[in-house]
């Protein structure tokens, strides 16, 4: 119980600009990921996303807890400079993610009131395939804007990013138990403390160019506690159900530049 607590802790941060962010990273390259998005909640960032297509929005179910309704910013590398705001005119939370402290299922895709306009600095990012598996030893990294560890106050207006390993799902549910299911989540290790912290839920867990997972919990105590891998939706598995919502939205959707 006390574990579930602590979880809970990392999927239910209180809305404000303090509580996103990267440990063990550094400053991402201006605009060096363009399908990034930021999830605001009266002009606080709350959650990341990915644009995965010009007007849908892909993030973590629990991210609408305290934070209804959103604003998104895309095209954002320094919130103190100018981008693309657009409102969200549909929440599409997973069927099966019944309330918004459940941990299995967090997904949801958001529908813009307005298409994104495309330039250098807002693009859709690329989505695996259904059950696609990751290539041996892949490049990851996961970005978002804010907390560099659990004892910060305050957020960074800049995107942050950092490096990560995939851990084998076994040692993940040894640690996590019954909170982690291998057939729809993945981890990360947090050696040297490399990781996401509170709030920085929904973003992307980028591996070879692709969006492979969606940043869901860790041990919200400890963000750079090595012992606790660092728990991801696993978009693959989630890949009919992301179709079938995209299909019912009139994107005729094959996903042919995403892939």
């Amino acid at each position: 119980m006390y574990l579930y607590l602590l979880i809970l802790l990392q999927l239910l941060s209180s809305t404000g600009s303090s509580e996103s962010g990267i440990v063990g990273g550094k400053i991402a390259k201006p605009h060096s990921r363009p399908y990034m998005v930021s999830l605001q909640h009266r002009g606080h960032h709350v959650c990341g996303g990915m644009l995965i297509w010009e007007d849908v929005v892909l993030t973590s179910a629990h991210c609408l807890r305290n934070a209804y309704p959103l604003m998104l910013l895309f095209g954002a590398h320094d919130f103190k400079k100018s981008c693309q705001n657009i409102q969200v005119s549909h929440y599409h939370r997973h069927p099966l993610h019944e309330n918004i402290t459940q941990i299995s299922y967090d997904i949801m895709l958001l529908k813009l009131k307005t298409t994104a306009r495309l330039t250098e600095y807002v693009t859709v990012i690329g989505l695996p395939k259904e059950d696609e598996h990751i290539p041996a030893s892949p490049k990851c990294s996961v970005a978002g804007w804010g907390k560099t560890n659990s004892n910060n106050k305050q957020g960074s207006d800049v995107l942050m990013e950092v490096a990560v390993t995939l851990e084998d799902n076994s040692e993940c549910k040894s640690v996590w138990q019954n909170y982690f299911d291998i057939k729809q989540m993945m981890c990360t290790r947090t050696t040297g403390g490399k990781g996401f912290c509170q709030g920085d839920s929904g973003g992307p867990l980028i591996c070879n160019n692709k969006a492979q997972g969606i940043v869901a919990f860790n041990y919200a105590e400890r963000c750079d506690d090595s012992r606790y891998p660092h728990v991801y939706m696993e978009i693959p598995f989630f890949m009919p159900w992301i179709k079938e919502v995209l299909h019912g939205y009139g994107a005729n959707m094959s996903l042919n530049k995403q892939e």
